[in-house]
């Protein structure tokens, strides 16, 4: 028997390109708002920590037991930001479940896996993939540019050369410059394509055309969100990673009310 659609999914041509709106700093900050009130009403704190934790507790752990990853550390969590948007894909499933008054029990947030866009969710899932792999061999050829091959020998040796030296400080401006390259060809192609899949049924090919095309008709708005996405992500990992059990969710919450402002419906 073959799988029933679920509820609100729009069916949309492969020829038809959908209306996109302009936004600006208020529709970020309503998107935000409700973001905020997704997660009041659907915590999933929780879940974020049980499956972020052990991977970051290994990624932390093999540093300090050898220092040889310890200069991909700080690449590895920073490039987090460019799986965002396939992570919080339960979030978005969440909020659309809301909007349309359907039931939000915390189980929905696995829903993506069986539906219509299983196929297309992982096919652009695997492109980000790709740039995360990308991101982490231009960081470490970044690295073994600016110090050689040589491997600190210490955490807080490392962090002295990092910060407190002319190369560290070379690290430091061309890695950024360098990473907000990746980022910003993540937010372009990946901001509204994923919450876009769940809702239409349109295919990868029109929901990255129509996030690249939202990004060019607002790039200072797609910018203020993209900054907003990076510094809460930075501002979770802070405090030992804590944060980011609140920050992940009620982003991706709030990149869902972002496409429904961006995008017009049929």
């Amino acid at each position: 028997m073959a799988m029933q659609k679920p509820v609100s999914v729009v069916n949309v041509s492969s020829a038809v390109q959908p209306k996109i709106n302009d936004i600006g700093t208020n529709d970020v900050i309503n998107a935000l708002t409700k973001g905020f009130a997704d997660f009041n009403a659907m915590p999933t704190h929780l879940l974020f920590m049980a499956l972020t934790y052990p991977i970051l507790m290994v990624v932390i752990g093999r540093a300090i037991a050898g220092y040889d990853v310890l200069p991909l550390v700080f690449p590895l969590i920073a490039g987090s930001t460019l799986l965002g948007p396939l992570a919080a894909t339960g979030m978005y499933e969440l909020s659309r479940r809301r909007e349309f008054g359907l039931d939000i029990s915390r189980r929905h947030a696995l829903d993506p896996l069986k539906f219509h866009a299983i196929t297309s969710i992982a096919l652009l899932g695997g492109v980000q993939l790709v740039i995360y792999f990308l991101w982490m061999g231009a960081a470490h050829s970044i690295y073994v540019q600016t110090f050689g091959a040589i491997l600190p020998d210490s955490i807080i040796g490392f962090a002295q050369d990092v910060l407190f030296t002319a190369a560290g400080w070379k690290l430091i401006v061309i890695g950024s410059g360098v990473g907000f390259i990746f980022a910003f060809v993540v937010l372009t192609i990946s901001s509204i394509s994923f919450p876009m899949l769940l809702h239409r049924d349109c295919g990868v090919i029109m929901a990255v055309q129509t996030s690249i095309r939202v990004t060019m008709a607002n790039p200072k708005t797609i910018l203020v969100w993209g900054t907003i996405v990076v510094s809460g992500l930075f501002l979770g990992a802070v405090p030992m990673f804590i944060g980011l059990s609140i920050a992940m969710p009620v982003l991706g919450h709030a990149t869902w009310h972002l496409y429904r402002a961006a995008v017009a419906d049929e």
